[in-house]
């Protein structure tokens, strides 16, 4: 006797099946492919809504795995020396560092410019 995956947690969103094959697909995303660098069209702007006044670098537009964006901006907080963070498809560098990190993006083969 073949055992089934019998975890209910698997299954939340099936009310109920009367096929004894069934199984339930769950359909997780797929990150896109990381594109080069000379291919990424970034776009540098500084945002201070919902910041309580305080000015950020938002960096926009970047095409790639979760895993290569945080390591961006790792690279770009190291090169401000400042803090920031990353999160769903954008960098956030805490203060204006827009030319700063343009000239490092550029340095680094980016696409980028200032909006």
């Amino acid at each position: 006797m073949v055992k089934k995956n019998n975890d209910w947690k698997d299954r939340l969103n099936v009310v109920f099946s009367t096929n004894p094959d069934f199984k339930y697909e769950s359909e997780e995303p797929e990150e896109p492919d990381t594109l080069p660098a000379e291919r990424q069209q970034l776009r540098i702007q500084l945002d201070k809504r919902h910041r309580n006044g305080k000015s950020v670098t938002l960096i926009t537009g970047f095409v790639g795995t979760e895993e290569d964006l945080k390591s961006l901006a790792r690279s770009l907080k190291t090169a401000c020396g400042v803090g920031g963070s990353c999160k769903e498809g954008e960098i956030l560098i805490q203060g204006d560092f827009r030319t700063k990190v343009l000239a490092w993006l550029q340095k680094e083969h980016y696409r980028a410019r200032i909006i």
